[in-house]
């Protein structure tokens, strides 16, 4: 062993020692509330990582009454189904498309309301706002979508203000090329307010000296945003960014379900509708936890490759 390896040995063993010193000496100080994660623990270990067993029966041809452990092994076999389908293209288009249009308008729209937000100086009207774009977070999905099942009708407020305007109302949940659309916007009123928080979050931590600086500097609110408050942010903003593209393939099947119907399936059919149909209305549980395990793996690809480009492009990375 050369020189040069013996002490990046030496290091590196000196780094995990001070490392486990570190940690015990942290439990003994911090106890307390290392206990308190206990319940986290064990609520992962129930809810999230012990049914990860069940992902077997895509490989099997499951059967409830042989049980897991008992039903025929079948290999890859709905996986080649799967991507041998005439749904495959249709269904992976759609969520593509549907997901793209919400990295490019969904993602930037908190990010606007929190800088946004960060210049307003009278508190109550401040307050007032956060509390209207947070409110349609807490309302049930199921809601959410009867409200705009209601306000897309013919007869909805949207077909009453285009009549108003001269033209002729009609449903556009009856229309395919209406549906991402009304998905979008109405995922960007949900979604607006919550998701604004964490970057007000992070807007609260930036030093003000920074503002001062370039105040003395002759720059204006505008060039004080760009060149000092997204800078400051945007280890978060890459962050945020990440962890979207992971879950590129995670379009929001429910909503979908409460939305769609047979005369849009061409444009409104997604994973997570596709997944629901074959496994619990067709009860073809091994075909669709195969496609739902490939999916994973193919978010778990795309969010490490996100994390790589932005590694190496502007050195934000999760790991």
């Amino acid at each position: 062993m050369s020189v040069k390896a013996k002490k990046m040995t030496v290091r590196s063993k000196r780094e995990r020692r001070f490392t486990a010193e570190a940690i015990k000496k942290d439990f003994r100080k911090n106890h307390t509330i290392y206990f308190l994660l206990i319940p986290l623990f064990i609520y992962y270990i129930l809810f999230c990582y012990g049914p990860m067993y069940g992902a077997v029966i895509a490989f099997k041809r499951y059967s409830p009454a042989l049980g897991i452990m008992g039903s025929e092994w079948v290999g890859f076999r709905y996986f080649e189904q799967f991507l041998t389908s005439d749904y495959f293209w249709k269904i992976m288009r759609n969520t593509i498309l549907i997901a793209l249009y919400s990295i490019i308008f969904c993602f930037p729209a908190p990010i606007l309301l929190a800088l946004l937000l960060n210049e307003v100086r009278v508190t109550w009207y401040k307050k007032t706002v956060q509390t209207l774009t947070y409110l349609p977070h807490f309302i049930s999905m199921v809601i959410i979508c009867g409200l705009i099942r209601n306000f897309v009708a013919s007869d909805g407020l949207i077909g009453q203000i285009c009549k108003l305007l001269g033209g002729t109302p009609e449903n556009l949940l009856m229309k395919q090329e209406y549906f991402r659309a009304i998905y979008i916007i109405s995922d960007i009123w949900q979604s607006i307010g919550w998701n604004s928080i964490i970057f007000l979050a992070a807007l609260a931590g930036v030093d003000q000296e920074l503002y001062d600086a370039a105040v003395v500097d002759g720059a204006g609110r505008l060039k004080q945003t760009l060149h000092v408050t997204l800078p400051a942010i945007m280890p978060t903003i890459i962050v945020m960014l990440i962890l979207r593209v992971g879950g590129i393939l995670s379009v929001n099947g429910e909503k979908v379900i409460l939305l769609y119907n047979e005369l849009i399936f061409d444009t409104a059919d997604v994973i997570g509708s596709f997944t629901y149909r074959k496994g619990l209305v067709e009860q073809n549980y091994s075909y669709s936890a195969a496609v739902g395990l490939l999916m994973s793996v193919v978010n778990f690809f795309f969010v490490t490759m996100a994390n790589k480009i932005s590694k190496k492009a502007g050195g934000y990375n999760l790991w």
